[in-house]
C-alpha cells in the first residue's frame, strides 16, 4: 500500500468527477459517491499506517517517482513520498473529511447545489491529500493552489449573497498574496538545490552544506510568507474569519484538516531548512506567538459563534507555529492532530446549533440572526448531547487534563520555555503563549455560557422548534468527542505514564533537524511547575469566562447596546480590515481607476495611440482630398511647381 499511496488522493479526485457526471441521477444526489470515496481513502490510509509500523517495513521513506516531462534540461516529475509524517496526515485528513461528508448530508439537505457541494468537497480533500504525499515542491505547489481554488468555490457556495462572494474573493486574494512568497521561495530553493524540485534532495543538500546560509534563510523566509497566507498568520489572517460565510461543514474542514494546516505541514516537511536557518525559525515562532495572543484577544468580543471559533483557529495555528518555530516539530504536529479533533467537533457542534436556530426561526418566520450568541442561551435543555460534546471540546482546547489539547499545548509551552535558556526571546514567546491560553479558556467559556447556559433568548415561539440535529449529524460529533478526550494518547508524555508514541513515529522525519536544534523538555520540578501553571491558567480562564458572562444580563442582539472603548476595538478586530482598506485597497483602486484606466488606458492608449492614429490618418486623408480636386488646371499648376522645384534642385 505504501508504494501505491497515490491511490489515496486519486480516489476522492475521481469521485469528484463522478459526482458531477452522475450525482443528480442517484438517490443521495452524489453524496454516497463522496462518502464511499473518503471511506476508501481512510481505509487505505489505515493500511498504509499499519504497513509503516510493521516489523518488515523499513523506517526510511517509501518513494515512487516518475518523469512527467523535460523542458530545457529540467526534469518536471510527479511522485509520492511516504513517511511517518505523511501517514499521520493522511489518516487525519481522510478521517476528518469522512466525518464532514457524513455530517454534510444532514446539514446541506435541500440545498439547491447539493451535488456540486459534494463534488467540490471531495476535490478539496483530494487536493490536500495530494499536497501531503507530494515528493517535490512543484507538485506541492500545484496541490497548494488547488486547495485555494476549492476553498474559493466552497466559501462562496451561496454566492447569491454579496457577503459570501466577497468573503470568497477576500480569501482567494489574501492567500494568493502569500503564495507570491511561496513561489519565489520554491524558485530560490530550486536553483539553490541544483535545479531540482525534490524535497528530499533539497533537505540532503542543505544538510551537506551545499546550500549557502543566505539562500537557506531567504528560501525559508519566502516559504513562510506563503505559509502565513494559507495558515492565516498575522498580518495575513484577515481572510479566515470572513470565510465563515461558507457552509459550516466547509468551515470545519478548512479549520480542522485541510488548507490552514497545510502551512504547518510544509514547515514540518522542510524542517531541515528552518533548523539550519535559526533566524527564520525565530521568525516563525515569534509570528506564531503574536498571532496566538492577537487572535485570542479578538475572540473575547465576537458574537457570531462561528467567528469566535474562527479566531480560535487563528490562535491555535499560532501555537502550532510557536511549536515548529521553537524546534519542537513533533509538538507542533501533535497539536495539529489534537486540534483537528476538538476544532472539528466545535465547528460541527456549532453547525448543529445553527441548524436548530435556523429551523426555529424559519418555522416562526423570524428574521433574527441564527448565528449570534446573544440570540441563544439555555440551549442545553433542548440540545443536551451537543452541549456535553461541546463542553468536552472546550475543555480540550482550554488545556484541561486529561483532554487531548492539554498534552499538545503543554508540550509547546514547555518547549518554548526550554529554548529560553539559550535564546531569551523565547521566554517572551512562552509568556505570550501562556497569556493566550488564559484568553482561550475565557472566550470558550463565554461561548458555552452565552449559547447553552443562562436564560433562553431565542424567543418563546421558537422553543417548540428547538431540538437536537438528526443522527447523521450527531453521530460524527460523538466520534469526535471521544477523540477529543483520548487524543492525547497519541503522544502521552512520561509523567503521565506514556512513551511519547508520536515522537518515535516521527523521529525519522525530525532527526536531521534535531542535530541542529535540540529542544530538551524540562523534567522534574520544573516540568511539574510548567504543567501546573498551564492547568491553572486554563481553569482560571474557564471560571472567569462563565462568571463574567453570566454575571450580568445578556440582551438579544436587537436590544444589545453598541460596544464602546476597548470592547469596540476588539469587536472591530483592531480595525485591521479598515487599515488595509485605507492603505492598500483604496490606493490600489485609485491607481487602477485614475492612473491606469483613465490616464494610461483611456488617455494614452485609446486617446493618443488608437484615437490619435485614427485622427492623424483622417487628417492626412482630408489633406489628400483637398489636393484631389478633379480640376485639370490645378493639376497642371502643381505639376509645373514640382517640375520647377526639381530643376532648381538639379541646378545646384
Amino acid at each position: 500500500m505504501l508504494k501505491t499511496a497515490w491511490l489515496i488522493p486519486l480516489i476522492p479526485a475521481i469521485s469528484s468527477v463522478l459526482i458531477l457526471a452522475f450525482g443528480k441521477r442517484l438517490p443521495r444526489k452524489g453524496a454516497e459517491i463522496g462518502i464511499a470515496a473518503l471511506a476508501a481513502a481512510f481505509v487505505l490510509s489505515v493500511i498504509a499506517g499499519y504497513e509503516w509500523v510493521g516489523e518488515h517495513v523499513p523506517r526510511h521513506p517509501v518513494k515512487s517517482h516518475a518523469t512527467w516531462f523535460e523542458m530545457g534540461g529540467i526534469e518536471i516529475g510527479v511522485g509520492i513520498h511516504i513517511d511517518g509524517l505523511a501517514v499521520m496526515m493522511l489518516l487525519v485528513v481522510s478521517f476528518i473529511s469522512l466525518l464532514v461528508h457524513v455530517y454534510s448530508t444532514g446539514y446541506m439537505h435541500g440545498d439547491r447545489r447539493y451535488t456540486y457541494f459534494f463534488a467540490a468537497l471531495s476535490l478539496f480533500t483530494a487536493s490536500m491529500l495530494m499536497l501531503v504525499v507530494a515528493d517535490n515542491t512543484l507538485q506541492l505547489l500545484v496541490a497548494w493552489e488547488l486547495v485555494g481554488v476549492c476553498s474559493f468555490m466552497l466559501i462562496g457556495h451561496w454566492w447569491e449573497e454579496q457577503n459570501n462572494s466577497d468573503a470568497a474573493i477576500k480569501a482567494f486574494l489574501t492567500t494568493r498574496t502569500g503564495d507570491i512568497g511561496l513561489m519565489l521561495g520554491i524558485v530560490t530553493l530550486f536553483f539553490a538545490a541544483g535545479r531540482n524540485f525534490e524535497i528530499e534532495n533539497l533537505n540532503r543538500m542543505a544538510l551537506n552544506g551545499q546550500i549557502g546560509h543566505g539562500l537557506l534563510l531567504a528560501g525559508a523566509a519566502l516559504l513562510f510568507l506563503g505559509v502565513m497566507g494559507k495558515s492565516a498568520q498575522f498580518p495575513l489572517h484577515v481572510w479566515l474569519p470572513d470565510a465563515m460565510a461558507g457552509p459550516t461543514p466547509v468551515s470545519a474542514l478548512i479549520h480542522a484538516a485541510t488548507m490552514v494546516t497545510a502551512g504547518v505541514y510544509l514547515v514540518a516537511r522542510t524542517n531541515v531548512l528552518f533548523a539550519m536557518a535559526p533566524t527564520s525559525s525565530a521568525i516563525v515562532a515569534g509570528i506564531g506567538a503574536l498571532t496566538a495572543l492577537f487572535a485570542a484577544t479578538i475572540g473575547l468580543k465576537q458574537y457570531d459563534i462561528k467567528k469566535v471559533l474562527a479566531y480560535s483557529t487563528v490562535s491555535q495555528l499560532g501555537y502550532m507555529f510557536l511549536g515548529v518555530g521553537t524546534g519542537a516539530y513533533v509538538s507542533g504536529v501533535f497539536h495539529l492532530a489534537t486540534h483537528a479533533f476538538f476544532k472539528a467537533l466545535l465547528f460541527l457542534g456549532a453547525g448543529s446549533v445553527i441548524h436548530a436556530m435556523h429551523h426555529a426561526y424559519h418555522a416562526t418566520h423570524s428574521h433574527e440572526d441564527a448565528q449570534d450568541m446573544r440570540n441563544m442561551g439555555g440551549l442545553r435543555r433542548f440540545m443536551p448531547l451537543t452541549f456535553a460534546l461541546m463542553v468536552a471540546a472546550t475543555l480540550a482546547i482550554s488545556g484541561i487534563p486529561p483532554f487531548s489539547g492539554f498534552f499538545s499545548k503543554d508540550e509547546i509551552l514547555a518547549a518554548a520555555f526550554a529554548r529560553g535558556g539559550d535564546t531569551p526571546v523565547y521566554y517572551l514567546f512562552y509568556a505570550m503563549g501562556l497569556l493566550a491560553a488564559l484568553l482561550t479558556a475565557f472566550y470558550m467559556a463565554r461561548l458555552i455560557a452565552m449559547t447553552f447556559l443562562g436564560e433562553h433568548r431565542t424567543g418563546e415561539r421558537e422553543r417548540a422548534h428547538l431540538h437536537e440535529a438528526p443522527w447523521v449529524m450527531t453521530g460524527p460529533l460523538v466520534v469526535l468527542g471521544v477523540l477529543s478526550v483520548v487524543g492525547g494518547l497519541l503522544n502521552l508524555p512520561a509523567f503521565a505514564g506514556g512513551s511519547h508514541l508520536l515522537e518515535h513515529w516521527l523521529e525519522p522525519v525530525t532527526a536531521p533537524a534535531a542535530a541542529f536544534v535540540q529542544v530538551e523538555l524540562p523534567h522534574g520540578a520544573t516540568e511539574l511547575f510548567l504543567v501546573g501553571a498551564a492547568v491553572l491558567v486554563g481553569a482560571l480562564g474557564l471560571y472567569a469566562g462563565v462568571r463574567v458572562t453570566l454575571g450580568r444580563r445578556i440582551l438579544p442582539a436587537r436590544e444589545a447596546p453598541a460596544d464602546r472603548g476597548l470592547g469596540l476595538v476588539l469587536s472591530r478586530k483592531y480595525y485591521v480590515d479598515e487599515i488595509y482598506d485605507a492603505l492598500i485597497v483604496r490606493p490600489t483602486v485609485w491607481l487602477s481607476r485614475v492612473v491606469l484606466w483613465r490616464g494610461v488606458d483611456q488617455g494614452m492608449v485609446d486617446g493618443a495611440a488608437v484615437n490619435g492614429t485614427a485622427r492623424l490618418s483622417q487628417g492626412l486623408g482630408w489633406i489628400g482630398s483637398r489636393l484631389q480636386t478633379g480640376q485639370v488646371g490645378v493639376y497642371v499648376v502643381l505639376f509645373l511647381v514640382g517640375a520647377l522645384w526639381v530643376l532648381r534642385a538639379m541646378s545646384r
